[in-house]
């Protein structure tokens, strides 16, 4: 009777100590939005995803990212707006990214000077040139990206491929303004349902991010997966340094996302038609 009372107690106490423990902290839930600022037309497949056929072409689809929760207004690459790449490139239906951000149809509106933080997966000029139009945003980028290309890819002359120096000027004045977070390699949560990733080698480190949503873990992929071919079939994107590297991220991608149609490629127009319309130019992930 003894033991049977004392086992009474034992369980009480446990229940009463179960009882007290918080329960989790939930996890900031995020709107993710692709907005289009441009347009490349006639670009070659080929160019995008390895072994595809060179007859092959589509207007790409120039795009970044609005995240928006928690008290953060955020976006995942900055577009470009220097008048070199406008002599480089045929670029159609062109909006600077700030504008195109402001004039999106995502309610509330978002100014320029709304946006709070920045993140930019890698250097490319089409990915980083506008990181400087937002101006009271906080930057992130990889570590090794900003010490790789603000120093040693300059000292060879073929080591710093689509890399622009106005970015990396922008990139370096931003930081000694004191507004620039460097991200030290993979799986950093940078904010609570926020995190970096390290990607394939489409530069020297390029990132990607996972973003807590309602419907679960939206992966944003940005050039490590150009288009949902290189996901559907499994094949790299054709501006690597290490295919197998970027096979290895897309992979990742299928375990992190909640689902492969949360995995968000970089260039494709086809995620304008995939998601529900906030306008012409924008979507809502989700």
């Amino acid at each position: 009777m003894l033991d049977q009372f004392k086992a009474v107690i034992i369980l009480l106490c446990l229940s009463a100590m179960a009882c007290a423990v918080p329960p989790p902290e939930a996890r900031p839930v995020y709107e993710v939005y692709a907005v289009r600022y441009a347009s490349i037309p006639d670009f070659h497949v080929n160019a995008l995803v390895a072994g595809a056929d060179p007859q092959r072409k589509l207007d790409l689809a120039m795009t970044v990212w609005l995240v928006r929760g928690n008290g953060h207004v955020i976006l995942v690459d900055s577009g470009f707006y220097r008048p070199q790449f406008f002599k480089d490139w045929k670029i159609d239906g062109y909006l600077k990214p700030s504008d195109a951000v402001a004039q999106s149809g995502i309610t509330p509106a978002v100014k320029p000077e709304d946006i709070t933080d920045v993140v930019i997966t890698h250097m490319h000029w089409d990915h980083a040139d506008g990181m400087d139009l937002f101006p009271h945003a906080r930057i992130w980028l990889q570590k090794d990206e900003y010490v790789y290309y603000t120093g040693e890819a300059w000292q060879q002359p073929r080591t710093h491929g689509g890399i622009d120096p106005d970015d990396v000027l922008a990139m370096v004045k931003l930081n000694l303004a004191g507004r620039v977070s460097l991200v030290n390699g993979d799986a950093q949560e940078i904010f609570p349902g926020i995190t970096c990733y390290t990607g394939g080698k489409h530069t020297f480190q390029s990132q990607y991010l996972g973003v807590n949503t309602s419907a679960g873990t939206v992966v944003l992929a940005s050039d490590n997966m150009y288009l949902y071919e290189n996901l559907d079939q499994h094949a790299p994107i054709t501006q690597t340094l290490d295919a197998a590297s970027n096979l290895r991220a897309q992979d990742r991608m299928r375990q992190l996302a909640a689902s492969p149609r949360l995995i968000v490629p970089g260039h494709d127009p086809a995620v304008f038609d995939k998601f529900p319309k906030v306008s012409e130019r924008a979507v809502k992930i989700q």
